[in-house]
């Protein structure tokens, strides 16, 4: 884990386990409880071509928007088996950005039907051996936090992927409270920036949740003078976007688009803490607008000399 002091502009290294010594009693950590989806698809058309795709949303029961590799090959109306069998999907219409429209059937829940057929949705760079089955199996339960509880994200919040049980019940031994939040991840976290001015990039909609109790928890830690510290940039972006201008929470149940980068005043957030991530994306830029451009470029060549891991299964970042 590095750890980046703001104020002084210091680099320290240390350990994930270690992070109760930057915590106090006062303190307040925020978690995204979302779960992970079975998000891939893997499917045959009736010439029996493969066609792998992403679920992206449930617009109704038995309608889905998707991305299918290939998809321009195919027709309106043509209807694609799923390899595992007992349910197939049919294109409906194409939308923008390389998106489809599809009917299922049958016509199940989303969360129901993805897990008899869906396959963990596991970045492309993360490579697996020769028993699909046996990896699918154990990436279902590696590529999730150990609190994650509300089925939703096509991609995990991967800052989160650095607690255990274990380390959970430290933190709480010594008093450090918690607050849950939800941010289903949506393709568009990791879009990467296509516009060279930062400011016309346009993120996705992605659905949020704030509680009664996770904002009255936030709103003690504040009032006693501890630090809000957001586990991963979804919990920094669900609480930005229920802050107002003095940094008061507003519970509720929408959909976000905020895209957070220099120069910006965060209103809610104190501490976070996150992985290392791909140069122009949205999370790079929420995190040099939290840790200041030219300290976080540091702290990027700092983490490559000393060899830590970037990307989901990658290595921690404590910025307070």
């Amino acid at each position: 884990m590095l750890v980046v002091h703001r104020a002084e502009g210091r680099l320290e290294h240390r350990v994930f386990r270690e992070l109760p010594e930057y915590l106090t009693a006062r303190d307040c950590l925020v978690f995204n409880t979302t779960r992970v989806l079975p998000a891939r698809l893997v499917t045959r058309r009736k010439t029996g071509g493969r066609i792998e795709g992403l679920f992206l949303d449930e617009l109704h029961p038995g309608r889905w928007r998707v991305l299918l590799n290939g998809s321009g090959r195919l027709k309106i109306g043509e209807e694609l088996a799923f390899e595992s069998g007992g349910a197939s999907i049919r294109l409906e219409a194409r939308l923008p950005d390389g998106e489809c429209e599809v009917s299922v059937t049958p016509a199940t829940d989303a969360p129901t039907l993805l897990d008899r057929v869906g396959l963990p949705p596991l970045p492309p760079y993360i490579s697996r051996g020769a028993d699909p089955a046996r990896d699918a199996a154990r990436d279902r339960e590696d590529y999730q936090t150990v609190y994650a509880r509300e089925p939703g994200s096509v991609a995990a919040p991967t800052a989160g992927l650095h607690f255990t049980p274990e380390l959970l019940a430290t933190l709480s031994s010594r008093g450090v409270s918690r607050a849950d939040v939800v941010l289903h991840v949506g393709l568009g976290t990791f879009a990467p920036i296509s516009t060279s001015d930062l400011a016309q990039h346009v993120m996705h909609e992605e659905h949020h949740r704030l509680s009664p109790e996770s904002a009255a928890t936030i709103q003690r830690c504040r009032s006693g003078g501890g630090r809000v510290v957001a586990v991963g940039t979804t919990s920094v972006r669900t609480l930005e976007s229920r802050a107002d201008d003095d940094g008061n929470l507003r519970c509720g149940d929408e959909k976000t688009r905020i895209f957070i980068h220099p120069p910006y005043r965060f209103r809610s957030v104190d501490a976070m803490i996150t992985n290392f991530h791909l140069p122009r994306s949205t999370l790079l830029a929420l995190v040099m607008a939290f840790g200041g451009i030219e300290l976080i470029r540091s702290a990027y060549r700092e983490a490559v000399a000393h060899g830590y891991r970037f990307y989901s299964f990658g290595d921690a970042m404590l910025i307070i």
